[in-house]
């Protein structure tokens, strides 16, 4: 297929760009951005709305993709900084290595974070949880890449595998499976999953690849040492959970509450992301900030300081969205859709296999489950026998494999941890890898059981 031969050509150009050329990402991104839509026969105007042109699909990634995360990242960052300051950080690592023990604290991440991630967004549970993340790894001395993997890996296997996250939640409308067993099917599948891509393979490759916090996100993210007394841990710890716990009144809200009324629309507002985090960082102003000494020029100095280093990072998030999106727009992910709409693979095999073929491809995970799950729902639903709800978390770890320089989220991880394009390759692709391929293994285990 051309269409695949110009996919896997702008990623080589891409790569070399970067790691040759040493162009800037962001610039890198935009470029092979409009080389693949002009590869790809994309008009270079839109002739019309339904018809998207090289620039718009540009804008249109670039601002759907910053339109949530700016905001995630800019409220959690400040969330992040109020921690630090205040040495709440600091208490709730100290806490979690004094419990676990310096030689499993890794193991408390992800722990942490997968229990974070069940109500939150993976993007937002990572903006409350580096932080720790950071500080641990300067108290310690331990590779950021034996605490990240961990916090990274329980983060998504959650938001792969487990309902009321988005896109495993349409899946499951989809499907018409059952939201109880998918839930407790996922966990029985996901903590394994998160166990082998998480501790296990983060103490693995952390042991070859030392990496210490980035200067200038260690200035923002992590106490200075002349701070004082630190925080409570009870305060600190309501302070960061203060969001997953709106978020997470919002989903009970959803299934016990009639949507019309009143309450229902408050506790849905509250619980999005968005104004979650608004809340739970103003708070934090006080929490963490007036309560502990600070004055008012001294956290508005707070929340100014830490924005600088988010721009680079949130540029080159965006222009990975910018990229996704002129794939989706050529209609790369559709071309794989109709050619696997014509194989003979049971249906946990194929909605595993096209969610994986199209994330690779397009680098989205929610489009390839999406995709996935509409073209295996009709076929799935003419053979007997066929466990839906497993299906649900077959297509869920399909979509979360091989994320590579085509998804947002591997630019995320990149900058924020300081590596390079090679060592991001190295540990978030292969962990991420690790997760669909292994939740596919313990999906069909449990097939044969069920």
């Amino acid at each position: 297929m051309m269409e695949i031969a110009i996919v896997v050509a702008a990623i080589i150009v891409l790569l070399l760009l970067i790691t040759m050329a040493k162009m800037h990402p962001f610039v890198a991104l935009i470029l092979v951005s409009v080389g693949v839509g002009l590869a790809m026969g994309m008009p270079l105007i839109a002739p019309s709305p339904e018809t998207p042109g090289i620039i718009d699909s540009i804008k249109a990634g670039l601002g759907n993709t910053l339109g949530f995360l700016a905001i995630v990242l800019a409220l959690g960052t400040m969330l992040g900084k109020m921690m630090a300051e205040s040495g709440g950080a600091e208490r709730i690592a100290k806490t979690l290595i004094d419990r676990f023990g310096q030689k499993r604290v890794h193991w408390a991440m992800m722990v942490v974070a997968f229990l974070v991630g069940i109500p939150v967004f993976f993007q937002v549970g990572f903006v409350l949880l580096i932080p720790l993340v950071f500080t641990i790894a300067m108290e310690t001395g331990i590779s950021l890449v034996t605490i990240g993997i961990p916090l990274v890996a329980g983060l998504s296997v959650v938001h792969g595998l487990v309902p009321p996250h988005p896109a495993a939640m349409a899946a499951v409308g989809i499907f018409k499976a059952d939201v109880g067993k998918t839930i407790l099917y996922s966990i029985i599948v996901g903590l394994p999953t998160a166990i082998i891509a998480g501790p296990l393979y983060g103490k693995w490759i952390g042991s070859r690849l030392h990496k210490t916090v980035p200067a200038e996100i260690a200035e923002q993210l992590v106490q200075h040492k002349e701070a004082r007394e630190l925080p409570g841990f009870g305060n600190t710890l309501f302070t960061i959970l203060l969001p997953v716990i709106l978020m997470l009144i919002a989903s009970v809200a959803n299934v016990t509450l009639d949507q019309k009324s009143e309450a229902a629309k408050v506790l849905r507002f509250i619980g999005d992301p968005i104004v979650a985090l608004l809340i739970a960082t103003v708070y934090s102003f006080f929490s963490l900030g007036y309560a502990r000494g600070f004055n008012r020029d001294a956290v508005l100095k707070f929340a100014n300081d830490c924005l600088g280093p988010v721009a680079n990072i949130l540029l080159v998030i965006g222009a990975g969205g910018a990229f996704n999106k002129v794939l989706l727009d050529s209609g790369i992910g559709e071309q794989i859709a109709e050619v696997a709409k014509h194989s003979h693979f049971s249906p946990l095999l194929l909605g595993w296999g096209i969610a994986a073929l199209i994330r690779v491809a397009t680098g989205s995970a929610t489009v390839s489950m999406m995709t996935a799950a509409g073209i295996v729902a009709p076929i799935a639903a003419t053979m007997p026998g066929t466990n839906m709800e497993l299906l649900v978390l077959a297509t869920g770890a399909g979509s979360l494999i091989l994320s590579h320089v085509n998804d947002s989220g591997f630019w995320m991880i990149k900058e924020y941890f300081g590596m390079t394009v090679k060592e991001t390759l190295m540990t978030w692709t292969v962990m991420e890898t690790i997760i669909s391929v292994v939740a596919f293994v313990f999906i069909l285990l449990l097939n044969m059981v069920l």
